[in-house]
């Protein structure tokens, strides 16, 4: 397959693949264009109005207030399909995971509004990879895509440093309590070191599917608008004998077993 060009300068260079190994994280340069993400931000309001390109059975309207969070919108929005296609995502992905290729996990549209005392959106830690169980990748990750300039103060994603490196798998997730978090990381010899990121328009964050992540509420002065798209190295496959995944009902079967190649569901993005 012929890959599309790309300004290879925008890529992460030996450093920056480095620190993501070290670090379980990385914040790249500038790489989408303003009018990918202007017609994201519409295609958000699409989606939100029931406005869809193709049928959604799962569908319902978003709640008034508090966190909304609905998978696999870009297969429904043509405007979210085209963001989660921009070919220096899934290149700044493949350079990042060691991979030859990658494909579409699944998305997420995420709004957190302006947090109230009645109306909290907290994003406990967690690890992607917990729901991934049926995955046999261990080299999974996330780009989070922000609509928008956003710091600590609108409730951006926070890391906790190097964690993809932990057995972390008898930890409480989605605990707000951060003292019982560090006592048990304690524990077991590490140190809780949260890095909050910055991000301005246009910049991505990626994280490994092991690395303990999480948001806090926004005091900012409007809602954080984001797409969370997970990504499969191409070498990725489905786990016999693990609990279940979303996925695991929409793609095809072969021979009995979930296919994640997949080209309706979890298309190739690069190359």
């Amino acid at each position: 397959m012929t890959k599309p060009a790309i300004d290879e300068t925008l890529l992460p260079g030996p450093e920056d693949i480095a620190f993501y190994r070290r670090h379980g994280w990385w914040i790249s340069p500038v790489l989408l264009p303003p009018e990918v993400l202007d017609a994201a931000e519409r295609g958000m309001a699409r989606y939100y109005a029931g406005d869809l390109d193709t049928p959604d059975d799962g569908w319902t309207p978003p709640p008034a207030e508090g966190l909304r969070k609905h998978d696999y919108a870009s297969l429904h929005v043509r405007e979210l399909a085209r963001l989660v296609a921009q070919p220096l995502l899934a290149a700044t992905a493949a350079r990042l995971a060691g991979a030859d290729g990658i494909r579409l996990w699944h998305d997420q549209l995420l709004y957190k509004p302006v947090d109230t005392p009645d109306t909290a959106a907290n994003v406990g830690w967690h690890t992607d990879r917990q729901y991934w169980q049926p995955c046999t990748s261990e080299e999974m990750l996330t780009a989070w895509v922000g609509f928008h300039d956003v710091d600590e103060t609108g409730g951006s994603v926070s890391f906790v440093d190097g964690s993809h490196r932990w057995d972390v798998s008898g930890l409480d997730f989605f605990s707000q309590d951060l003292a019982a978090l560090e006592e048990e990381i304690t524990r077991q010899g590490h140190t809780l070191d949260i890095r909050h990121t910055r991000m301005r328009r246009g910049q991505v964050s990626f994280h490994h599917c092991r690395t303990v992540h999480g948001s806090g509420p926004n005091h900012g002065t409007g809602p954080r608008r984001s797409l969370a798209i997970h990504l499969q190295p191409g070498d990725n496959r489905h786990r016999p004998g693990t609990a279940g995944h979303g996925n695991d009902r929409l793609v095809r079967l072969r021979d009995g077993v979930p296919d994640y190649t997949d080209p309706q569901v979890c298309p190739q993005l690069w190359p």
